[in-house]
C-alpha cells in the first residue's frame, strides 16, 4: 500500500522517477539500488540517507540484542554502506550527501534509546567522512528533525510537546524538505561537516 501511495504522489510531479524495494543493510540490495539507478539516470550525484529503523522496545528496561542490532543495522551500517557506494561510483564534481539524523540524538529522549544513539552516531560520521571526501568535491551534512507531524503526532501529544518549542508549531514534511533543497543546491556550496537542526527551536 506504501509504495502505491508513493507512486500515486510521484506521478503528480513527474514521469521520471524509479521506485527500488530494498534492504540496505544488506550489501546486496545497496548495489541494486546503484545499478538500477544509474542504469535509469547514469551516475548520481545527490545521496539522501532517509532510511530508518526503531523499536518500541527501546528502553535500557525493555531493549534487545536484536533491537540494538536491527537499529545500528539500518540506520548506521546502511548509511554508511550507501555513503561507501555513493563515494566508489562518483564521477562528477559538486557531489552532495545529506543524512537523516533526529533531534532526539542532541536532546534525551525517553523510550527511543538505541535509536538516538544510532542517530548520534550519524552525526559522527558526517562530521569525520566530511574531510575524507572534500578532496573529491563531495560535501556531506545531515539534518536533525525535530516534532514533525507525519501523521503520528496525535492532538494529545501535540499538546504536551508544543510548550517546549519556541515556534510554538509542530514540523511539516515541507520544513525538511525545503532543507534537503538547500543542502542539494549549489547555495550550500560551501557547507559541510555539519548538522543542521530544523526543530522550530525545541528545547533550547
Amino acid at each position: 500500500m506504501l509504495k502505491i501511495a508513493i507512486e500515486e504522489k510521484l506521478k503528480e510531479i513527474t514521469k521520471n522517477y524509479l521506485i527500488i524495494e530494498s534492504d540496505i543493510s544488506m550489501q546486496a540490495d545497496v548495489l541494486k539500488i546503484f545499478d538500477e539507478t544509474e542504469q535509469k539516470f547514469g551516475n548520481a550525484n545527490i545521496l539522501v540517507n532517509n532510511a530508518a529503523f526503531g523499536s518500541d522496545k527501546d528502553t535500557i528496561f525493555s531493549v534487545t540484542n536484536n533491537t540494538i542490532d536491527e537499529t545500528f543495522d539500518v540506520n548506521v551500517k546502511g548509511t554508511l554502506m550507501m555513503i561507501r557506494e555513493f563515494v566508489k561510483r562518483y564521477i562528477n564534481q559538486n557531489g552532495k550527501i545529506i543524512n537523516f539524523s533526529s533531534d532526539n540524538a542532541y536532546h534525551s529522549f525517553s523510550d527511543q534509546i538505541i535509536y538516538g544513539a544510532s542517530k548520534a552516531a550519524i552525526e559522527s560520521l558526517t562530521r569525520t567522512i566530511a574531510c575524507e571526501v572534500e578532496k573529491l568535491g563531495i560535501t556531506i551534512n545531515a539534518i536533525a528533525p525535530g516534532l514533525t507531524q507525519a501523521a503520528w503526532i496525535n492532538k494529545i501529544l501535540e499538546k504536551e510537546v508544543l510548550p517546549s518549542i519556541p515556534l510554538a508549531r509542530l514540523g511539516t514534511p515541507e520544513d525538511i524538505a525545503n532543507m534537503i533543497l538547500f543542502l542539494a543546491s549549489e547555495k550550500a556550496s560551501w557547507i559541510t561537516g555539519q548538522v543542521i537542526r530544523i526543530s522550530g527551536g525545541h528545547e533550547l
